[in-house]
């Protein structure tokens, strides 16, 4: 067996099905963050469950964390209130970003992990199956229902070699991005093997596993190995270590080979995390900000070695450094070590723990502006500033380009800082507060921005609207759903923002939606791809839309446009793209019989006269969701029964 198939094995899961077979994994473990954890939790309520029944629920608070008028901490408040009831640890704003401060408490190897995050495969780098999805999946997962998703091939990374001086974990899953592309890995895992895999810490495993979400892949997964004992052993959790690792027999659909010592830095160019580069062809080109922290990089490792290499320098004025370290762990020991004085000194920004800048929340960068980020996604506009070109580098590269004002080589500076990492890391209780064991007596406190959920409409015999929007291959959820402090603070308020869907492509999109009573959307390849946001799905099903025609979409979309009863309409041929404008009319005709029995079937243009001939790839239990109208009118419905 292969590592995946162990787990899956460990979990129940035995024998292996073909690819392709549904399969339902228990999950052990579940993290929300607040962009989609109060939606997650209302969901959860909604299903009538007095405790959740997962080993451990973690809800964190990291994403809008400027608390820019009432509505943020009306959000927190109530996501604490509500962990409190039902038996979620809490984690406090400030406390630190998901999937750090998961690694280092919470994540133990060979377990299974859903969050309501698309960089939930960090947990990957530690040895567990982790998959990000939907927040009603993880929902559904903290009342103790199993997640289904289709049995994905199993990719080898097998990694030789070790790292040159200079070059970082981020240069190699740019590297694998670069030969993938972002929608390379949909329907696959990558697990990285081979010898190389023992050179690298487990901080830079989990920056490689994190940015396998930018492939599209289910997820990504280490060993657990030596080198995973070891950073459990400094975290005070050497009990939770087992050692997980492939046969040396072990099948995969293919393998991929990456010697490391023959890898340089590398960057990922604006405006999609495939458009890999070298620095070197940089070289020179100024910037305006350099920007280092969120979930791909912000460990202790990485900031002390920026620390390092900007110790008695000073940052051009015309560049702005900003340092966004990941945990309150971090934190502590880079003030304890004096690494924190040695950031500002040189005029380094300090940042709260927190995603801040890498969902649009704060530090735009000037328009027109270049910005170098340690981040994992360079969207166009993501970054708060629509006209920007936007850079993903290795914390190596950032500060070396922070030093010049342009981009850096930082092979050119020389010998590289030797860090050491402490035996023991600070293990902090402020920031987290655990569930008593009745929570019976809590009062959930819900402020006026916390509206109701709405609920999907059931297919009927009929689907009919107008294509309200077409649009090209590689639509993200920042595309469908924009983030940013005004937008984010509208999580928990489904109408409200629904009048943002799609704003940033169409502004008149929400309105034209509203006065057609919903519709169709069209667009080409890889549609959805990005960020696990279920607002990208639920607030369009607010807003009417009934179905979603497209080349392909992206994993978590797909399953989210499911959750809330949207159609996902695969085109058998795309070049029947061609043939569909926006305004047609679109009709699907005995819909309900096509949803629950047919894989194919016509798609009427009631304008042009023709048919369109579309593909639904549903296994049987997506079927009876989809047709009830979504998940949450599927599980009432066998709750009632």
């Amino acid at each position: 067996m292969n590592l995946f198939e162990k787990i899956l094995s460990i979990h129940g899961i035995d024998p292996i099905p073909e690819s392709g077979t549904p399969i339902r994994l228990t999950i052990d473990q579940t993290l929300t963050q607040d962009a989609t954890g109060t939606m997650a939790c209302l969901q959860f309520e909604a299903l009538g469950i007095d405790r959740v029944r997962t080993d451990l629920s973690v809800s964190y608070v990291d994403h809008n964390t400027i608390q820019s008028g009432y509505f943020n901490f009306d959000d927190h408040r109530f996501l604490r209130t509500i962990a409190a009831k039902y038996g979620m640890v809490f984690s406090e704003p400030g406390n630190g970003i998901c999937h750090q401060v998961n690694l280092e408490r919470f994540g133990v190897p060979g377990r299974t992990l859903l969050g309501s995050d698309s960089h939930t495969p960090t947990g990957g780098g530690i040895g567990m199956i982790a998959i990000g999805a939907g927040g009603l999946d993880v929902a559904m997962a903290m009342a103790g229902e199993p997640f289904t998703l289709p049995m994905p091939n199993v990719v080898s990374v097998r990694l030789t070699g070790e790292l040159s001086p200079w070059v970082a974990a981020k240069d190699v899953i740019l590297e694998v991005l670069r030969r993938e592309t972002v929608k390379g890995g949909v329907g696959r895992v990558y697990e990285y093997t081979g010898p190389g895999v023992a050179s690298l810490s487990v901080p830079e495993r989990a920056t490689i596993t994190n940015m396998g979400a930018e492939l599209g892949a289910t997820t990504s997964i280490f060993p657990s190995d030596d080198g995973t004992l070891a950073f459990l052993k400094s975290q005070g959790r050497e009990d939770q270590w087992i050692r997980l690792e492939p046969d040396p027999d072990a099948r995969y659909t293919r393998e991929i080979e990456i010697d490391l010592s023959q890898l340089v830095p590398l960057a990922a160019c604006p405006h999609m995390p495939d458009m890999v580069t070298e620095v070197g062809k940089l070289a020179g080109t100024k910037v305006d900000q350099v920007v280092i922290g969120s979930c791909t990089n912000s460990s202790y490792k990485d900031l002390a070695t920026v620390a390092a290499m900007v110790k008695g320098k000073r940052i051009p004025p015309e560049t702005s450094l900003v340092i966004a370290p990941g945990s309150r762990q971090v934190l502590t020991l880079l003030a304890d070590h004096g690494e924190l004085t040695d950031l500002i000194r040189a005029g380094a920004r300090i940042m709260e723990c927190a995603c801040g800048p890498c969902i649009g929340m704060g530090q735009a960068p000037p328009s027109g502006g270049i910005t170098v980020r340690t981040m994992n996604r360079n969207f166009k506009g993501r970054c708060g500033t629509a006209d920007a070109g936007t850079y993903l580098v290795s914390p190596e590269t950032a500060a070396a380009t922070a030093l010049a004002g342009a981009f850096a080589d930082p092979r050119d500076l020389g010998a590289p800082p030797e860090i050491t990492l402490p035996k023991k890391f600070p293990v902090q209780e402020a920031g987290f507060v655990f569930p008593a064991l009745d929570g019976g007596s809590v009062e959930i406190l819900r402020g006026p921005n916390i509206k109701p959920l709405p609920l999907g409409q059931a297919v009927g015999e009929e689907v009919s609207g107008e294509v309200l929007l077409k649009l090209p291959d590689n639509i993200t959820t920042d595309d469908i759903m924009p983030a940013g402090t005004h937008i984010l603070s509208f999580r928990s308020n489904i109408p409200e923002i629904s009048k943002y869907v799609f704003s940033h492509v169409d502004p008149e999109f929400s309105r034209r939606a509203r006065e057609k009573q919903g519709g169709f959307i069209v667009a080409g390849d890889n549609y959805g791809q990005g960020s696990s946001r279920e607002h990208a799905a639920l607030a369009p099903m607010f807003l009417g839309i009934r179905g979603v025609v497209a080349a392909s979409f992206a994993r978590i979309h797909r399953a989210n446009l499911i959750n809330f009863g949207i159609l996902p309409l695969i085109l058998e041929d795309p070049r029947a793209l061609e043939a569909i404008s926006q305004g047609d009319s679109l009709v699907l005709r005995n819909a309900r019989e096509n949803i629950l029995e047919k894989d194919g079937f016509e798609l009427e243009n009631t304008t042009t006269g023709k048919a369109i001939i579309v593909k639904i790839d549903l296994n049987p239990f997506e079927r009876q969701v989809l047709s009830a109208g979504g998940k949450l009118n599927w599980y009432r419905s066998q709750q009632d029964s």
